[in-house]
C-alpha cells in the first residue's frame, strides 16, 4: 500500500498523480524561493497539480529521451538544456549502437527540444534556478535517463536546492537517483515495474496544446509564492 493515501497502485490520470504529490511536498508550500519545473509533455499536467495547490511558480526543465533505434521506449541516453547529454553505456553496448547513429537520434531529439522550447515558451526566458529550490516533476521514471539529464542541467544553475518528485517509479531508478539530489519523493515503487503507462488507468498521451494551455493558466496566474 502507498504511504500516501490518495495515491494508489494504479493511478487514475496525471491530474490525480500530480495531486496525490501535494501532501509530501507541502513544507514547500508558499515559499518564494520554490519553483516547479515539469519535464514536458507528461510531466506538465502532473506539475501544474502540485504548483497550483502549493502556490509556487511553475515552468519547464526540456530534456528529451534518446530512444534505441526500433525500441524507442528503451532509453539509451537522454539531453536536456544547456547542452546536457548522458549516455547508458549498458544499453548502447548490448544494442551495438554505433557513433553514427547515437548521432543521428541525438541531432534529431535535439531539433525537437528546440522546437518545444519554441512552441511552449515563446518569447518567455527560462527561469534563472541560481539560489532557489527547485522541484523536478515528471509523470513517472523507468530507467530515469530523462531526469539524470534534468537533474544535471539544474544542477549548472547552481541551485540550493533539488527536489525530485514522481508519483512511481522501479526501486533500483530512485536508489540510484537519491544519491544525485537533495529529496527524492515517490510514493509507488512497484514490485514489478513493466512500465510507466501500465501504473495508470488513464496515460492518454499529453498534447502541445495541453501543455501550452496549463503553462499559460500559471503565468498569468497570481502566485502567493513568487519571488520578488
Amino acid at each position: 500500500m502507498s504511504e500516501y493515501p490518495s495515491l494508489q497502485m494504479t493511478l487514475r490520470n496525471r491530474q490525480a498523480a500530480g495531486q496525490g504529490l501535494v501532501a509530501p511536498l507541502q513544507k514547500y508550500s508558499r515559499r518564494p524561493e520554490v519553483i516547479v519545473l515539469a519535464l514536458p509533455r507528461g510531466g506538465v499536467p502532473v506539475a501544474w497539480e502540485i504548483a497550483r495547490a502549493l502556490e509556487v511558480r511553475l515552468d519547464l526543465m526540456l530534456v528529451r529521451k534518446l530512444g534505441v533505434p526500433g525500441h524507442e521506449e528503451l532509453a539509451m541516453g537522454a539531453i536536456a538544456s544547456g547542452g546536457i547529454r548522458i549516455l547508458n553505456q549498458d544499453v548502447l553496448s548490448s544494442h551495438y549502437i554505433g557513433d553514427a547513429e547515437l548521432q543521428a537520434v541525438t541531432q534529431r531529439e535535439t531539433q525537437e527540444l528546440q522546437r518545444r522550447d519554441r512552441v511552449y515558451r515563446g518569447e518567455r526566458t527560462a527561469p534563472d534556478l541560481r539560489g532557489q529550490t527547485v522541484i523536478l516533476v515528471d509523470d513517472g521514471l523507468a530507467t530515469g535517463a530523462s531526469m539524470h539529464a534534468a537533474v544535471q542541467a539544474t544542477r549548472l544553475q547552481h541551485p540550493a536546492r533539488i527536489v525530485v518528485a514522481v508519483p512511481l517509479a522501479p526501486q533500483e531508478t530512485v536508489d540510484t537517483l537519491s544519491f544525485e539530489v537533495d529529496e527524492l519523493i515517490c510514493p509507488i515503487t512497484p514490485l514489478w515495474f513493466v512500465s510507466i503507462g501500465n501504473g495508470y488507468a488513464d496515460f492518454a498521451q499529453t498534447s502541445d496544446e495541453e501543455v501550452i494551455e496549463l503553462l499559460q493558466r500559471a503565468w498569468q496566474r497570481p502566485c502567493e509564492g513568487a519571488a520578488a
